[in-house]
């Protein structure tokens, strides 16, 4: 059970909770050893107690710390404690995709599509890392405080190689693509379809797609056509259009084949919304089974194209035909028999030939549905389970591998690697020395497997142990010798004139500085001169909105919406707070560019939602079934609730926008003293009803902060 100001880890203290989902619950926490809040992801109890579920959660978990992008929520950290499993994250302040659209009721599409680049540029690095998200939706996207967009809740996703991707088809309905509606295969395609339906959103403010249940909605992904977003915007330019209807195709092969293609379409847009450039391809005249099909399909119309030929052209085939009498007669009519028969030999090889490719496709069904059968019965009784599936799989030699290969096999083998450092003098550093599990040894699936690397111990002092100094060296020698010093390492590409492409332009922290063991040091790597025409997007958040567009102008950029909007940041007010692109950023020429002005932070408000309880806690003199009135009064002294209740607990308050962050309840009723006995005037012994009164009791509570 996680508690507010509990420690996890040792190191992540929990301070509040910020989101809950249908798998786990994510809280703030604060990581003491690197001194930086976190976003910690909670697996619900339901699900920890699933023991082939947590070993899946954890290699999946694993394989999701391996991406490191500017567009994706990163993940530090994977661990468990007592039986409770979680992820550490990035903690990104800003709001979802979701609620941005809500707010706006629809975005325009330049600001749209700039959002959907950036997202699809960290999906990229996800897909070249074989790890498919599997659940793209504008609630997994988020949009920080200084514009930068990022996909996040990769903790579901599942690496690309495992082939296990036909169950459990998770994500919502909304954005599901037809072959995981139907249970299919997921892959890098899938995604693209979500992206579509969510850019669908983004500039419609609503879902192409829905139903009163969500098995209507998945029907209507697999067997209706797609609409058009100009059917509802008609102002949308024609190729993003297009670039909508490609993207949610309903065959995976006629979408685009990967996301590197979909932004160069994307960008290529914003420089050209109305050119009609985007190509969908027919997939189908590519596969021979879909040929035949077509084929058959095309044979079939052409027999009832036959049927269906008007009476005066069957009259006419049977006077050609015919015979007419005299010798002149006997000898036209057989040259006139000729064509006939022609005809006849073709409609009859056609017939024969639409029999054959009907049989042969008839063939084809009946050995797959065999094949499909054989395999479910023998799946249920065991014949064909793997051992990954059973839970059990073969330990890989890791030996002489470098400690980058051997975890990265490890991981693909379905195991769950961890580096312990060891100085070697025959063992190159970086590399593997040995493993404390043996070849071929048989090991729970999700296991954990300690490799010990080559590499010199490093003294630890309280400011940490010293940054190997990488700069000017080649991109695999700088990460080795990172991690060999026990440094995690995060790369990203720059231009140099002056650094030769594939070598180190800079590094963070620097060289010969100290930091603790585990840090992520940041490498940029030269890609060489800058030949690319694209312009490095200027940093103008700060600046007055004057002189923001005067550079953005200068830059060779355009200005779009201007919007004033809310900065927790005072030193903001009027100024710029937000642009659609981060500094820093490679946008074409003419780019249009969206920025903030601040109008200050934004009122926090709170909300509550608890049930009110009887006053009987508080006086034991209140009995049950008594009136009572009820009132919640704000420490401001704003009144926001107010009822007369005999019957507790009252379970229909639902308060939200309130200024106050704390109130108290006010319970105000009336009780009667215990009854008298008295002697009145004539001797007689009377029962007097005891003295009633008025009973005020109080309780304080806190709202909950809403945002």
């Amino acid at each position: 059970m996680i508690r507010i100001g509990m420690m996890i880890g040792d190191r992540y203290e929990i301070l509040e909770r910020i989101g809950t989902g249908g798998m786990s619950d994510v809280y703030k926490a604060k990581d003491h050893k690197l001194n930086r809040h976190v976003a910690v992801k909670v697996l619900k109890q339901e699900f920890s107690e699933n023991t082939n579920f947590v070993s899946k959660f954890r290699v999946e978990a694993q394989a999701a710390a391996s991406l490191m992008h500017p567009n994706i929520v990163n993940v530090y950290d994977v661990g468990e404690e007592n039986g409770v499993y979680y992820i550490v994250m990035e903690l990104v302040e800003g709001i979802t995709l979701k609620k941005y659209i809500e707010k706006k009721a629809r975005l325009s599409f330049k600001e749209a599509v700039s959002i959907a680049i950036q997202a699809c540029m960290g999906i990229e690095a996800a897909h070249k890392n074989h790890i498919i998200h599997r659940d793209i939706k504008p609630q997994n996207i988020i949009i920080s405080k200084d514009g930068k967009v990022k996909v996040t809740d990769f903790g579901i996703a599942k690496a690309a190689t495992s082939n296990t991707i036909t169950s459990n088809v998770m994500g919502s309905v909304h954005y599901t693509s037809p072959e995981q509606a139907r249970g299919g295969y997921s892959d890098e395609k899938s995604d693209i379809y979500s992206m579509g339906i969510t850019l669908f959103e983004m500039l419609t403010g609503r879902v192409p797609f829905n139903g009163e249940t969500t098995v209507a909605i998945a029907i209507k992904h697999i067997q209706e056509q797609m609409p058009s977003p100009r059917d509802f915007v008609p102002e949308i330019p024609v190729s993003v259009e297009q670039i909508v209807l490609k993207c949610t195709q309903k065959s995976p092969d006629r979408r685009y084949h990967t996301m590197a293609s979909l932004i160069e379409d994307l960008k290529k847009s914003l420089m050209s919304p109305d050119e009609d450039f985007v190509r969908i391809e027919d997939a189908d005249e590519s596969m021979a089974t879909r040929n035949a099909g077509k084929e058959q399909g095309e044979v079939r119309k052409q027999t009832q194209n036959r049927k269906k030929e008007p009476e005066k052209e069957q009259i006419r085939l049977k006077k050609n035909s015919g015979s007419s009498g005299g010798n002149g007669g006997q000898s036209s009519s057989k040259k006139k028999k000729a064509p006939a028969r022609v005809q006849e030999e073709e409609e009859s090889y056609e017939d024969s030939r639409m029999e054959r490719i009907t049989t042969v496709l008839a063939v084809i069904g009946a050995v797959l549905i065999g094949c499909a059968v054989i395999f479910l019965v023998g799946r249920t009784m065991g014949i064909f389970e793997s051992g990954q599936e059973s839970g059990q799989v073969p330990m890989i030699a890791v030996s002489g591998m470098s400690e980058q290969e051997a975890v990265e096999a490890l991981r693909d083998a379905g195991l769950v690697p961890e580096v312990v450092y060891e100085g070697s003098d025959t063992v190159q550093p970086g590399y593997v020395i040995s493993a404390n599990v043996k070849e071929n040894a048989i090991v729970a699936f999700g296991s954990r497997v300690v490799l010990t690397v080559s590499g010199q111990a490093q003294e630890q002092t309280a400011d940490g142990i010293p940054v190997p100094a990488v700069q000017g060296l080649l991109e695999a020698e700088a990460a080795a010798t990172l991690r060999t010093n026990g440094f995690e390492v995060a790369k990203s590409e720059g231009y140099s004139d002056t650094v030769e492409k594939g070598r180190i332009i800079s590094q963070s922290p620097e060289g010969d500085t100290r930091a603790p063991a585990g840090t992520t040091v940041s490498i940029v790597i030269s890609q060489g001169p800058n030949t690319d025409s694209r312009i490095s997007m200027p940093d103008v958040i700060g600046l007055d909105p004057i002189d923001a567009i005067a550079i953005l102008t200068e830059a060779g950029l355009m200005v779009g919406e201007q919007n004033d909007m809310s900065d927790d940041n005072a030193d903001l007010i009027g100024k710029v707070c937000y642009a659609s692109y981060s500094a820093g950023a490679l946008v074409e020429p003419g780019t249009s560019i969206d920025i903030g002005i601040s109008i200050g932070p934004a009122a926090a408000t709170y909300m509550y939602t608890e049930s009110v309880e009887s006053p009987a806690n508080l006086d034991p003199e209140y009995r049950e079934g008594t009136q009572c009135t009820v009132t919640i009064t704000g420490q401001s002294g704003k009144e926001y609730f107010k009822t007369t209740v005999s019957a507790f607990p009252i379970t229909t308050v639902n308060l939200h926008g309130l200024s106050d962050p704390a109130a108290a309840i006010t319970y105000e009723y009336y009780v009667e003293g215990p009854a008298q006995t008295q002697v009145n005037g004539n001797g007689e012994t009377v029962t007097v009803p005891g003295e009633r009164r008025q009973q005020v009791v109080q309780r304080t509570v806190r709202f909950t902060p809403e945002g």
